[in-house]
């Protein structure tokens, strides 16, 4: 009996372990919502790319669009480039879509349309590595001087290689600062104290690469960022850096070069890489380009579908079946709950039902009626019913015989319950066809034969105990809420069973036995 109490309990661990660890999964890593109401951010961006091919000639664009893989997922990509060619080409840092034609001339306009989300993106960072180490910058005369008097006082103020270049930052940015004024030379532009930053960095053999940022904001014309961020390796200083490797274990860190903080904002979006332009045309002139960004809200789920980083979501579940299929999907993941609560109202509150699963396929007849009117059709049909199986008692039939003639009045009843229903105006008589005739038949030979063995009270205990339980599942069963749960975290099924396993063997009194007894305690 031990063994058996051990290895029950080993079940429904497992059962219940398994069951959370998978739901804990999909909320947690796979940023599922848990409501189908939870709505998130959708950034549509629009680059309209102009440029003027003077003449006709041959023209090749190419024009950086947003890696993959960063904080902010991908969901939806458009190209309009009527009468040219069009390739992406995947690079380290960055993706670069280039359009050509053959023969051009005059104005050119070409767009690109993205939409970005935050949800379902994997929040990692392109996954390619970058340098610790790079070579120096070769300067001379007064910049080198000055260059050199610069990294001696920085390296003075900074203990590792973050330190270092926020130190940097600061120094160019400042405008008592007589050496970093020479190198910038009356050119106080964003571009040129990047310029005079990597500089002096390189005299530290440190790389930084630029980064160019969208900030998400409703807006119809926008301009760029320009942010420099470095590879940096933990616990590594400026001394003890190994240049003959690469960076293996670091994280990419990006900085503001006009103020020296660290960190992207949420609300930048890397769009590219490099000190390229963002945009290059071969053969033209002029080339500029407008970004216009607005957002709007879609629910969770939707985005999921949507995006094609947030496959992960949707490739092995339910969402990927047709819609067909989906809704009969959720009425049978929601049997389990139907006969729960059978479970429940049977072994724990001692209402009498005929049978374990009849109430619930009542219940699931009841989604074709309603409510209201499936318990008035089923008193109707069950007393007539149980009319003509007390009549056809008398004539001492076989039960096939007997069960095939109630079956025919209660499709004769059925008929005539929707065609009365049809002329008063209630058109939800005309969906009773679907009631499980079979069901009905069952339950109204068993109702009868109950009569016979246990009286007309128990009889009708029974069939009040089976409308009760199956009006409760049906409510459950139908609880919208409940049924997103069911269908985008199936493994609920798994905990469910636990509590069921948990349930077999209970062995205690019933709240109606504890009233029927009361007289007795006393």
């Amino acid at each position: 009996m031990r063994s058996l109490t051990l290895h029950l309990k080993i079940m429904i661990a497992i059962f219940l372990a398994l069951g959370i660890a998978i739901i804990s999964y999909q909320i947690f890593v796979l940023k599922t919502p848990l409501t189908e109401s939870e709505v998130d951010n959708l950034w549509t961006i629009d680059a309209k790319i102009n440029f003027e091919v003077k003449g006709t000639k041959p023209v090749n664009i190419e024009f950086y669009i947003p890696p993959k893989g960063g904080d902010y997922a991908i969901s939806n990509e458009l190209f309009l480039a009527s009468g040219y060619g069009q390739n992406i080409t995947v690079q380290p840092y960055n993706r670069l879509v280039t359009w050509s034609a053959r023969s051009v001339s005059g104005q050119q306009t070409l767009f690109y349309r993205l939409n970005l989300t935050k949800r379902f993106s994997d929040e990692i960072e392109n996954s390619a590595k970058g340098e610790v180490w790079r070579s120096q910058i070769e300067v001379a005369g007064p910049e080198k001087e000055a260059v050199d008097r610069l990294v001696k006082e920085i390296r003075s103020k900074s203990a590792n290689v973050s330190t270092f270049i926020t130190t940097t930052i600061n120094i160019i940015n400042d405008p008592n600062n007589s050496d970093a004024q020479l190198l910038l030379n009356n050119n106080n532009s964003v571009e040129n104290k990047v310029k005079a930053i990597e500089l002096i960095l390189s005299q530290a053999y440190i790389p930084i690469q630029q980064a160019h940022t969208l900030q998400l904001s409703k807006s119809t014309n926008q301009n760029m960022m320009l942010w420099i961020r470095s590879y940096i390796e933990p616990n590594k200083t400026i001394d003890n850096r190994d240049s003959s490797t690469n960076g293996s274990n670091g994280n990419w860190y990006y900085f503001n070069p006009l103020n020296g903080s660290v960190g992207l904002p949420d609300d930048q979006v890397v769009w590219w890489i490099g000190s390229r332009d963002i945009v290059s045309v071969e053969n033209g002139s002029k080339a500029r380009v407008n970004f216009s960004l607005d957002k709007s809200e879609l629910t969770a789920i939707n985005l999921a579908k949507l995006t094609a980083e947030g496959s992960n979501l949707t490739e092995y579940s339910f969402y990927t079946l047709p819609i067909s299929t989906q809704l009969a999907y959720q009425i049978m993941l929601m049997i389990p709950f139907g006969v729960l609560i059978i479970l429940l109202l049977r072994n724990v509150i001692g209402i009498n039902t005929l049978g374990t699963f009849t109430p619930v396929l009542v219940a699931l007849a009841f989604r074709e009626t309603g409510l209201s009117f499936g318990i008035i059709f089923f008193s109707i049909i069950v007393f007539f019913g149980l009319l003509v199986r007390s009549y056809l008692e008398h004539l001492k039939l076989q039960m096939l015989p007997r069960l095939s003639i109630v079956l025919t009045f209660v499709v004769m009843l059925i008929i005539f319950v929707g065609l009365f229903s049809h002329k008063l105006g209630f058109e939800k008589g005309l969906s009773i066809s679907l009631f499980p005739m079979v069901i009905l038949t069952m339950t109204i030979e068993r109702l009868s034969i109950t009569w016979e063995e246990r009286g007309a009270n128990f009889a009708l205990k029974v069939a009040i105990g089976t409308l009760i339980t199956a009006s409760i599942a049906y409510t459950v069963m139908g609880y919208q809420p409940l049924i997103y749960l069911v269908f985008t975290f199936p493994a609920i099924l798994l905990i469910l069973v636990a509590f069921m396993l948990a349930m077999g063997r209970y062995r205690g009194y019933r709240l109606l036995e504890l009233l029927r007894f009361k007289a007795l305690l006393k």
